[in-house]
């Protein structure tokens, strides 16, 4: 059976950063190198995609205390876990799905996601890239560390797959893994406007992806 999205979340929050750190391969890798490769500075605004319980922001705020982080998640109980670390003070927390909620002009200095997108459909991505790519600054940084499809057919089984189990319903509305390809992310980032798009580093099944716009 497959779970709302929200409610899958929080029915795990109790063990999901254990989960993340011990059982995600290399997660303890690339947490850390995903903070490592953003400009940080004392006020410099991030926008955190599916910010879950903070496991990016512990990285990014053990490196630069003075960020001014906007985190958005779809999971109130995410959020309020969230809420009780030592850096809660610096947040901006947003209740909400990243598609909908308007993320402004030119506002960013910098953009992070982090094992979030791997549910949605390219055409969603799409969309929310373009929207990403409004928000950012010039020569601002997106980096998204995530899930991957290993090929083409790999990708295609998944979607495939989650069409059957959900009777047709969009990819997001249930928990269930759809990621695409890290060159088919790369494909969509660089239609989105982002000028240089590289693959910085392959963890297994997680891809580390920079773009700039």
């Amino acid at each position: 059976m497959l779970e709302e999205m929200s409610a899958f979340f929080a029915a795990r929050i109790q063990g999901y950063e254990a989960h993340m750190q011990q059982n995600i391969a290399f997660a303890p890798e690339f947490y850390p190198e995903t903070a490592a490769l953003l400009p940080l500075k004392n006020g410099f605004r991030l926008l955190d995609l599916g910010c879950g319980t903070g496991l990016e922001l512990d990285e990014i705020y053990r490196l630069c205390p003075g960020v001014q982080a906007t985190g958005i998640d779809l999971c109130p109980a995410m959020l309020d876990k969230l809420r009780q670390k030592p850096y809660a003070g610096q947040l901006h927390l947003i209740l909400g799905s990243y598609f909908d909620i308007p993320f402004g002009e030119n506002c960013y200095d910098g953009a992070v996601s982090v094992e979030s997108l791997h549910h949605f459909s390219p055409e969603r991505k799409l969309s929310l890239y373009r929207k990403l790519y409004t928000a950012l600054k010039p020569g601002s940084l997106y980096v998204e560390t995530d899930y991957s499809a290993a090929n083409p057919e790999e990708e295609a089984f998944y979607f495939s797959e989650y069409d059957r189990l959900s009777c047709g319903a969009a990819p997001g509305a249930f928990h269930y893994d759809t990621p695409l390809t890290a060159e088919h992310t790369m494909q969509l980032l660089r239609q989105a406007g982002f000028s240089k798009v590289l693959l910085h580093k392959k963890y297994e099944n997680t891809a580390l992806i920079v773009a700039k716009k």
